[in-house]
């Protein structure tokens, strides 16, 4: 009977239970109650649920005490400069195998691809000078930036040149650019920039509106703006080609996400591999999407996500976040004035990535000051240049600092 007991008392240290008494273990539990929050935010408020429930549940499984869900030692270390992948492919689990396509930056392109498939360009081809509220809404990130260096020089945090790049991405609501970025640049901090990345594209609707309505007029909100013109096929097929060839040529580290991106749109406007468009924006995609947001929430553990660090680059997220939503209602501001009315600022919001939920919240916005006023595919044309714009950004960040 002894040794039953032994037995059971043995079972009992070496548990997950157990592991929760011993030094650091509540914050494992802490970590847990995240990932929870993070569910609800998913389930029941529908937030970004495609990729917040993978990812919660993914923090959730890396700190399950004991559970070595993923080994962060072999991609991440000091002195380490290249994966140690005879570890990975000899000891390595599921998480590590998914990771790998986020290290080796396949899954955001790929993201890009399916993404592509299901944007349309028409509202930009249709108003050119919406592409000027897209670029404008990117100053979140420069500043974000700025602000990151400033904090270094100060003191308050050590954040190196690369990693306040990596930080100041977030400012692009756009997780899988953040996400390549990220990889690139500051792979100790992916899960934290993720989650951050992430959860304020998924509180666009809350973060957005109280900034545009105090920047913004009742009198500028309730403007009306032209029906935009009609589009032709022959438009649409010749721009994801120009605008690949453009692109590439002036920023090329941009070229693998607006290249896959804009693949994508050709696919979906030829009209003509209707076949590998529908599986480049559904299954593919899908398939990226577990694969993306599972690996990333499982390099979310307490000891490398529980410290000062996280908390900076939580605060400098929402500043960089919220500097891009205003640099473009702004920025709409000036081209309202300069066609003497006839551009609506609220559109300008529209210019982060997070498409095309930031268009919707501009309708919203609008349709509450003038319940006549329609405001969606004029705020797409900002959107979808916002997802140029970020992804621009990104080869500008990666040839400066990578």
């Amino acid at each position: 009977m002894s040794q039953f007991f032994d037995t059971l008392v043995g079972i009992f240290q070496k548990s997950g239970f157990a592991q929760f008494g011993e030094e650091g273990g509540l914050l494992y539990l802490v970590m847990i109650v995240v990932g929870c929050f993070l569910l609800y935010l998913a389930i029941v408020k529908q937030y970004e649920p495609l990729i917040l429930l993978p990812m919660a549940f993914g923090m959730i499984l890396a700190n399950l005490p004991g559970s070595g869900i993923i080994h962060m030692e072999y991609f991440v270390a000091d002195g380490l400069e290249h994966p140690m992948w005879m570890e990975i492919l000899n000891n390595g689990g599921l998480a590590d195998m998914l990771y790998m396509g986020v290290k080796l930056g396949i899954y955001p392109p790929l993201i890009f691809l399916g993404i592509g498939t299901m944007t349309d360009f028409g509202p930009l081809i249709s108003n050119p000078k919406s592409l000027l509220l897209g670029a404008a809404a990117q100053f979140g990130i420069f500043g974000t930036y700025m602000g990151a260096r400033l904090l270094t020089a100060t003191g308050v945090v050590d954040f190196t040149q690369a990693q306040s790049a990596a930080i100041s991405i977030i400012g692009g609501a756009d997780g899988p650019t953040a996400i390549f970025v990220t990889s690139v640049l500051a792979p100790e901090l992916l899960g934290s920039i993720a989650v951050a990345a992430y959860s304020y594209m998924a509180l666009v609707p809350v973060i957005q509106p109280p900034i545009m309505r105090a920047l913004t007029t009742e009198k500028e909100r309730k403007i009306v703006m032209k029906q935009l013109r009609t589009v032709s096929k022959t438009e649409r097929i010749v721009f994801p080609i120009l605008c690949t060839i453009i692109v590439s040529l002036i920023i090329p580290d941009s070229t693998v996400l607006v290249g896959m991106l804009m693949l994508g749109n050709l696919m979906k406007e030829c009209g003509v591999v209707d076949r590998i468009q529908k599986t480049a924006g559904n299954e593919l995609m899908n398939i990226i999407t577990i694969f993306l947001a599972l690996s990333v929430g499982c390099t979310t553990s307490a000891n490398s996500f529980l410290n000062s660090r996280t908390l900076f680059i939580i605060v400098l997220g929402l500043i960089a976040f919220s500097f891009g939503t205003a640099a473009g209602v702004l920025f709409g501001k000036l081209m309202c004035w300069i066609t003497h009315g006839q551009v609506n600022p609220l559109i300008g919001s529209a210019g982060v990535s997070a498409v095309p939920m930031a268009a919707r919240v501009s309708q919203k916005e609008g349709q509450k000051a003038n319940p006549s006023n329609f405001l969606l595919m004029h705020a797409m044309g900002p959107n979808v240049a916002g997802v140029i714009g970020s992804a621009v950004a990104a080869g500008i960040l990666i040839n400066i600092f990578g």
